[in-house]
């Protein structure tokens, strides 16, 4: 299970990080979830709260809403764990948004971040919204989102060694045994 990349790709509320979570539940006794989410208003912040009493003790968090691979690079010696990064849009939103990177930065960061899951110790289940099912976006900065997002995510499948969509709270496996 060393260096095992799990994609979990869905639409927005479609159940994909339950079922991550479940994976990694089920693949070890302790979870370090890696969030890319911030708590900039209150409605994340409840959210974030909601999300964090869900998981309950067995899990730990780790903050990393835009120093993805350092995150992971503090967690290679981590051994009987999984890792759950939740979610890859927010930090590509977080990217584009608050660092201000160019579409080439983001591209070669998800590269360093790919390597980074691949390094660990333990398995890596990475989450992200699929953002190319939905209405061509009506303004330039969203287009570039949905592209980038877009972008990353194939790079995301196609190192991964399990992908799946979930759609409804049904999970469906695209790639793997």
């Amino acid at each position: 299970m060393a260096g095992k990349i799990i994609f979990v790709l869905g639409g927005a509320s479609s159940g994909k990080t339950a079922f991550a979570q479940s994976l990694c539940e089920k693949s070890a006794e302790r979870c370090i979830y890696v969030a890319t989410a911030q708590s900039l208003d209150e409605e994340m912040a409840a959210k974030i709260e909601r999300h964090r009493q869900l998981r309950g003790e067995r899990w730990r968090t780790i903050e990393a809403p835009t120093a993805l691979s350092a995150a992971l690079h503090g967690l290679r010696s981590e051994n009987g764990a999984a890792v759950l990064v939740d979610c890859v849009t927010l930090w590509i939103s977080n990217l584009l948004g608050f660092e201000n990177k160019t579409d080439t930065e983001v591209f070669d960061m998800s590269e360093e971040f790919i390597a980074s899951a691949r390094s660990l110790s333990v398995p890596a289940v990475i989450v992200s919204n699929e953002t190319g099912l939905g209405i061509v976006p009506d303004n330039a900065l969203a287009r570039r989102f949905r592209d980038v997002s877009g972008r990353v995510n194939q790079m995301i499948a196609s190192a991964s060694d399990d992908a799946y969509s979930v759609v409804a709270g049904m999970p469906m496996k695209l790639k793997g045994r």
